[in-house]
């Protein structure tokens, strides 16, 4: 357990707010830990500004924790704290406002200075800002190889000069000899400019002055020492970074304190000193260097991302952060010798780390952020169930969704009382309390219109209609809404049943399901798993041209194996032939589609099992994350297995091939999974618009 501990003497953007109005502050950087390190946090708000007093209270606490984060404590004071503290404490300390934005930044220039071409150990540095953030920065910056001789620092008052007065010594030591005093002066002919100051302080003027491919960081928040669509349009050889996440090459902390405590726990460390800072920095530099994860380019749509003047530094939700900088932390803190445990298989612990996280920390949380880029309308037809409220409320909360309940009004009502839930401006549809309206009217001749020749009277369609699913089904219809979830009190086929009645397939597809399996691999797709009980070969293609389809709107690649008790060939009987020539003609008419198959399940998930012995295949070098079932029986069968045998979580089942976005639950669904369900219809819907 970590304490964040402040006395909100300097609050990014507030200034010095106190300690009680700092704690909602302090709150939030708790939660960062949890999300991103899954490392717990008592928040510690300490009112005094007394140095001493603040010191022993935390020094009392070591018993009780394995960390200490120091947040907005104002300079100079923040120095002597964290220096004593680190002194006389036998837990790891850090003031995250100095070396927080210290080691992220210090991450950038290493990799802007490479693609600029420049050698950091010469580059002329400009520092805005003599804080403690800017006084931990430039010695970051020195310990990653760049030279004393080459910084110029700024405060308030200018250029810090040795022959300025009353200088406090953290200023005195980045003292410069050279005949210059402002910032014009300073910035003409230098390679990077570190804003952290004020906004609009650096003008396009100044900029124009700076050496040939320069870097700026211009991390005042909450807006930078010059706008970044000034900066790049004044200099187009321009690497550019600021504090803000609507930009590219944001320099956020998340990017590294959740990482440096989880090391530095794992190996019961005494201290974070510079070595495991430095290492860090390295890690994250490195990161930016490797290809970049499907999920970061899912959440930020954009494919084209790779390391280049747009992105210096990893994105915050890059899941590669947590192993890599938490092990390159843990093992400097071992060499360095201040750790009390030792990690013997690094591979192992950094499994470890992703596994802490869970599954849905990837693929999930990307499709979350894809469904609250634009929410949409979805009717709950089951909405006196209280899992199907809590979902609402969270779906609501989070933006993801906007929801309609169906159901008894006052029967809801009092439910969403007794379990105390905020579902006030929620749109609820009493079906009863429809009845001889205009829209009820509406309803009741198009269920007729559609059923009158398989036996539908009027009469009949008017009971068909006190069904909620048949409801919630003509809302999609008609756009009262833009997508509908339901099935957790019915059994599969009684839950389809109106949706394909009255809204049905689209043109020319054929309706199918699947489940997404959030494997420790990735995603893993299956189907059908709910639908077609005995596919043709027709049916395959259709199907599997479906979810090559369905797929790619989750930003994911399909790579799709038909699967068979067979391995291309090796077995003969109706069900091989009827995989074989599904393959045959998708090969033939589908050449961009990523299939094969006839193939056994083992086979297609084992990248190196199926490249020894089948490199033929078009499946070679990689592993599947889509399977393709013969039958729905063995579909079915199998992804309840993985769920139960596996405990891996099922997202599902994701209906397919409808002309609107319906989407079934499993029976008696968790609060979880009906989210995960309505992530998913919002995303289905956003495709329909």
């Amino acid at each position: 357990m970590v304490a964040v501990i402040s006395n909100g003497t300097a609050v990014l953007g507030l200034g010095d707010i106190g300690a009680v109005a700092s704690k909602p502050v302090m709150e939030g950087k708790g939660l960062l830990f949890k999300i991103f390190a899954d490392i717990d946090v008592f928040d510690i708000e300490l009112d005094t500004k007394n140095v001493d007093e603040f010191i022993n209270t935390v020094k009392a606490l070591e018993p009780t924790f394995g960390g200490i984060n120091l947040e907005d404590i104002k300079a100079p004071e923040c120095f002597e704290i964290e220096k004593r503290l680190k002194a006389e404490m036998n837990i790891p300390v850090m003031h995250d406002d100095q070396h927080g934005t210290a080691i992220i930044s210090g991450a950038a220039l290493i990799n802007a200075c490479e693609l600029q071409g420049k050698d950091i150990s010469k580059v002329k540095i400009v520092v805005n800002g003599a804080g403690a953030a800017a006084i931990s920065c430039t010695g970051m910056y020195i310990s990653v190889g760049a030279t004393k001789e080459n910084i110029v620092m700024l405060d308030s008052k200018g250029v810090i000069r040795s022959d300025r007065d009353n200088l406090d010594p953290s200023k005195a030591e980045w003292a410069t000899d050279r005949d210059i005093s402002t910032l014009a002066d300073a910035v003409k002919d230098a390679d990077v400019f570190i804003g952290l100051s004020a906004a609009d302080v650096l003008s396009a003027d100044m900029l124009n002055t700076m050496a040939e491919n320069p870097i700026v960081l211009a991390m005042a928040n909450p807006n930078p020492e010059i706008a970044y669509d000034l900066a790049v349009a004044t200099r187009q050889d321009i690497i550019m970074g600021t504090g803000r996440s609507d930009y590219p090459n944001q320099v956020n902390n998340v990017l590294g304190f959740p990482y440096i405590f989880r090391g530095a726990l794992d190996v019961r460390s005494t201290t974070i000193n510079e070595e495991m800072k430095i290492a860090a920095v390295r890690a994250i530099a490195e990161l930016a260097k490797e290809p970049v994860p499907e999920v970061v380019t899912q959440a930020y749509n954009n494919h084209s991302i790779k390391f280049g003047k747009d992105y210096i530094i990893p994105k915050p939700n890059d899941p590669r952060l947590l192993p890599e900088v938490s092990a390159a932390v843990a093992k400097a803190a071992i060499e360095t010798g201040v750790a009390k445990n030792t990690i013997t298989d690094f591979e192992e612990y950094k499994l470890s780390l992703i596994k802490r996280i869970g599954k849905e920390s990837t693929i999930m949380r990307s499709l979350t952020q894809t469904a609250k880029s634009n929410p949409k309308r979805v009717v709950f037809a089951e909405g006196d169930r209280f899992e199907i409220l809590r979902a609402a409320q969270i779906v609501k909360e989070e933006k993801i969704a906007i929801p309609i309940i169906l159901g008894k009004k006052n029967k809801i009502q009092q439910m969403i009382k007794d379990y105390m839930l905020d579902l006030e401006d929620v749109e609820i549809v009493d079906t009863n309390a429809e009845e001889d309206s205009d829209r009820y009217n509406q309803f009741v001749d198009f269920i007729y219109s559609k059923r009158q020749r398989k036996g539908i009277s009027k009469s009949d369609a008017k009971k068909l209609l006190r069904d909620r699913n048949y409801f919630g089904s003509c809302m999609v219809e008609f756009g009262y809404a833009d997508a509908m979830i339901s099935g957790m009190t019915k059994n599969y086929s009684q839950a389809i049943r109106p949706a394909l009645e009255l809204i049905g397939a689209e043109q020319g597809q054929k309706v199918a399901s699947m489940y997404m399996m959030l494997t420790e691999k990735g995603p893993v797709f299956l189907g059908d798993t709910t639908v077609n009980l005995d596919p043709t070969s027709e049916d395959l293609v259709n199907i599997t041209l479906q979810f090559n389809e369905t797929i790619k709107k989750f930003k994911i690649e399909p790579k799709i194996a038909l699967l068979s008790y067979s391995n291309f060939g090796s077995n003969k009987g109706e069900t091989v032939s009827k995989v074989q020539n599904a393959v045959n003609y998708l090969h033939q008419n589908h050449p961009d589609v990523l299939v094969d198959g006839d193939i056994q399940a083992n086979f297609a998930v084992n990248k190196e099992k199926l490249q020894s012995n089948f490199p033929f295949s078009k499946l070679a070098g990689t592993h599947a994350n889509t399977l393709v079932f013969p039958n729905l029986e063995s579909a079915n069968i199998s992804y309840k297995l993985l769920q139960e045998l596996g405990n891996i979580e099922a997202v599902g089942p994701i209906l397919i091939g409808m002309k609107k976005p319906i989407h079934l639950l499993q029976l008696d669904s968790s609060v979880r999974e009906i989210v995960n369900m309505v992530t998913i219809a919002v995303i289905d819907a956003q495709q329909h618009q």
